[in-house]
């Protein structure tokens, strides 16, 4: 079935043919809703309070018991490969088998699935079925314009037809993969402000249709185990969604396992026991010939954090070059800095003034001041400052080897 949709986009539930005859709308195509932080009017514009006292209090209901809200947005991140889509897979078929611990236990509810990285005839279709869903009530979405060319999903111009397709087709979960892929093109998703014009109507279908919002998101190249600066994309992804379940390789045990972790629950308890799982093979039959899908598998508990594996994926080829740049540099720093020391002011034995070897990495290297000062921390040299400015001190024993595999490089010191 086909609902209107008053800015000239019909969604399409693609589980079976589109059947009736649309007329076209009588209005143009309109653009995404108006920044609602725009100063508007005076005139349109007044304060309202409310008592606190007359506001209706509601228990948390849990799609899934303890770990995702109902009615709310979830981020999923992780690296690439990994199986956050397996995952997704999982996840649809126990709700539309009515096997999820949660609100719909026990009652089988459907799912909308919106992906754009992956084929459904090759890839999603196949998942789905390997894990068990009942794919009569699993949904692909697409959106129908008028004089009936087929476009993507845009949030959150389609948020109004989406609501009358989660309410039409009893939905429980929608699952978006990756969430950034939806957001209208006008949106800058690296930009707070402007990125929660698309995520903050988004949260409020969810609320008013009581359909968990799964969306799946990457890691950035930062470093450190905070998984939530992580996240690729602004801060409001993560400030946003009411819940965040992390995905992250096994390191430790090299047996090619994987680890979810909750790491953001504003509505529950954070302290959840993380969950290892394996990805599996599963042969199916198709009209051309046999083919393979994977298939998560959950095998239990697990003592291990995401927060503790993010630092043990192996190193980017990327972090590897820029590595071996600063090794580079300390090596000349070791040649350098003992030909070219200077008595320093103060009985502070030999040195050479920091903006002296800035200038001279520079035109050697070239290296700039940030890899200078990381380079340093792999020698002996030490950095002080006398008077004004700054020197770079070279102690008696300044032949010392470069020191190896350093466990951190320590802060840079000017």
């Amino acid at each position: 079935m086909t609902h209107p949709n008053p800015g000239g986009r019909h969604l399409r539930p693609v589980n079976g043919p589109v059947t009736g005859v649309h007329e076209p709308d009588p209005e143009p195509v309109h653009d995404p809703a108006t920044d609602p932080y725009d100063d508007a009017p005076p005139t349109t514009r007044r304060v309202r309070l409310t008592p606190a006292a007359g506001i209706r209090l509601r228990p948390t209901y849990w799609l899934w018991d303890g770990r995702m809200p109902h009615g709310a947005i979830t981020i999923g991140p992780g690296r690439e490969g990994i199986g956050k889509s397996l995952f997704c897979a999982w996840l649809a078929a126990r709700v539309t088998l009515g096997e999820l611990p949660g609100a719909h236990y026990g009652t089988p509810k459907s799912v909308i699935y919106a992906a754009t990285e992956d084929s459904w005839e090759r890839t999603l279709a196949g998942r789905l079925v390997v894990a068990g869903a009942d794919m009569q009530r699993v949904f692909r979405v697409e959106v129908e314009h008028i004089g009936g060319m087929t476009l993507p999903l845009s949030l959150p111009k389609d948020c109004d037809a989406m609501a009358e397709e989660i309410t039409a087709h009893d939905v429980a979960l929608l699952i978006v993969d990756p969430l950034i892929s939806v957001l209208d093109e006008k949106i800058n998703p690296h930009a707070d402000r402007d990125l929660r014009t698309g995520l903050e109507p988004l949260a409020k279908l969810a609320d008013q249709t009581g359909c968990t919002i799964f969306g799946l998101a990457h890691f950035n190249k930062a470093s450190g185990t905070d998984v939530l600066s992580r996240i690729m994309g602004g801060r409001a992804f993560s400030a946003v969604a009411r819940a965040v379940i992390a995905f992250a390789r096994n390191t430790r045990d090299g047996d090619g396992s994987c680890v979810i972790s909750q790491v953001k629950n504003n509505l529950g308890k954070l302290d959840l026991p993380s969950l290892r799982y394996v990805v599996e093979s599963v042969e199916l039959d198709t009209e051309e010939g046999p083919a393979e899908w994977g298939q998560m598998v959950i095998t239990g508990e697990t003592n291990l954090h995401v927060n503790d594996l993010l630092d043990d994926a192996p190193p980017s080829r990327e972090d590897t070059d820029k590595r071996k740049e600063i090794d580079r540099a300390a090596a000349w720093l070791l040649e350098y800095l003992p030909e070219q020391a200077e008595p320093v002011p103060g009985e502070h034995g030999k040195g050479l003034l920091s903006t002296d070897i800035y200038a001279a990495g520079a035109e050697v290297g070239p290296w700039s001041d940030q890899q200078l000062k990381r380079a340093k921390e792999k020698t002996p040299f030490t950095a002080r400052k006398v008077g004004k400015v700054w020197y770079w001190l070279v102690p008696a024993d300044a032949g010392e080897a470069v020191k190896s595999s350093p466990e951190e490089l320590a802060p840079p010191r000017p």
